[in-house]
C-alpha cells in the first residue's frame, strides 16, 4: 500500500468520523444529556441545538448538505408537495406550514401556494430562531406570510381555519406520545376537503438501505424507527377517522410522501 494512499483513507476515516461525531452531539447526543439533566419535561427538550441555536442553523443550511443527508431526494419529495399546491385551487385560502425545515422547501412551498391563489401562508415552529431564519428566506413574499411561535402537537389555529397543511421531516423527531398529537392537530385545523402533504422517512424495501437506515437512526435519530411500524403514519392518520391518505414512496422506499384528505361532512 502506498504511503498517499494510507494518508487519504486516514483523512478520508478523521472526516467521516468527525462529522459523525459532530451530529451525533447534537441529535441524540443532546437528548441524552438533557435526559440525565431532568429537562425531559419541556416543550421543546426533543429539539436538537441544530435547530435552535442560530450559528448552528447558518452554518447547517446548505442546500447541497441538506440534499446529501436526504440522499439527494430532497427535490423529489418538495416537488411531490409543491405538485400538490399547484392542483389545488386555493383562492383567497389559507396555507400552514407545520415546522420549519431546512433547506427551500418553505420558499417553493410559500411560491405554489401563493401561485394557487392563497391569500395568506402561516408558518408555524416552537423555535423562535427557526422562524426568524425562514423569515429571512423570503422577504418577496412580505405581506403574504404570517410567522407563529407555536407546539405542532398543541397548536393555537381554530378548528377547520387552513385549506392546506404541510409537515415536512417532523414526525421522526417526535417523542412516540407527541407523534399522533401532531397528526391530530394538523387534521383538526383543516377545513373539510382540505389536504396534508406530509414528507417523512419510510422503511426501505431493499434490505441494504434497511440495514444502512435502521443504523443511522440507532446512533442518530432513534425516535424515527417507529414510523417504519407502530407509529406508520398513516396508519396513525387513518385511526383518527374522517381521513383519506394517499402514499407515495420514493428512492426504493426510503422516502414516504403521504397525501391526507379530510372528508368533507356527509
Amino acid at each position: 500500500m502506498s504511503a498517499w494512499f494510507l494518508y487519504a483513507f486516514i483523512g478520508v476515516f478523521v472526516v467521516l468520523s468527525s462529522t459523525a461525531i459532530f451530529f451525533f452531539a447534537l441529535t441524540r447526543g443532546t437528548l441524552i444529556v438533557r435526559g440525565a439533566m431532568g429537562r425531559s419535561q419541556d416543550p421543546a427538550a426533543h429539539v436538537y441545538p441544530l435547530y435552535s441555536n442560530m450559528r448552528l442553523i447558518k452554518l447547517i443550511d446548505f442546500q447541497p448538505v441538506i440534499a446529501a443527508i436526504l440522499l439527494f431526494q430532497y427535490d423529489r419529495l418538495v416537488s411531490a408537495i409543491t405538485s400538490g399546491l399547484h392542483h389545488t385551487d386555493l383562492r383567497g385560502k389559507k396555507v400552514l406550514i407545520t415546522s420549519c425545515a431546512f433547506g427551500n422547501v418553505i420558499p417553493r412551498v410559500v411560491t405554489a401556494a401563493v401561485k394557487s391563489g392563497a391569500k395568506r401562508v402561516l408558518i408555524a415552529d416552537i423555535i423562535k430562531n427557526e422562524l426568524v431564519h425562514a423569515n429571512s428566506k423570503m422577504p418577496e413574499f412580505a405581506g403574504k406570510l404570517e410567522f407563529l411561535q407555536e407546539n405542532a402537537t398543541a397548536m393555537k389555529q381554530p378548528d377547520e381555519s387552513v385549506d392546506a397543511n404541510v409537515m415536512f421531516l417532523l414526525l421522526h423527531e417526535l417523542p412516540h406520545e407527541l407523534k399522533g398529537k401532531a397528526l391530530s392537530e394538523a387534521m383538526r385545523v383543516l377545513t373539510p376537503g382540505g389536504k396534508l402533504y406530509l414528507a417523512e422517512f419510510h422503511r426501505p424495501d431493499l434490505w441494504v438501505l434497511r440495514a444502512l437506515s435502521w443504523t443511522y437512526f440507532k446512533v442518530f435519530e432513534p425516535l424515527g424507527l417507529a414510523l417504519w411500524d407502530s407509529h406508520d403514519p398513516v396508519k396513525q392518520l387513518e385511526a383518527l377517522g374522517g381521513v383519506t391518505c394517499e402514499r407515495r414512496t420514493v428512492f426504493f422506499g426510503n422516502f414516504q410522501v403521504v397525501t391526507a384528505t379530510k372528508n368533507p361532512r356527509p
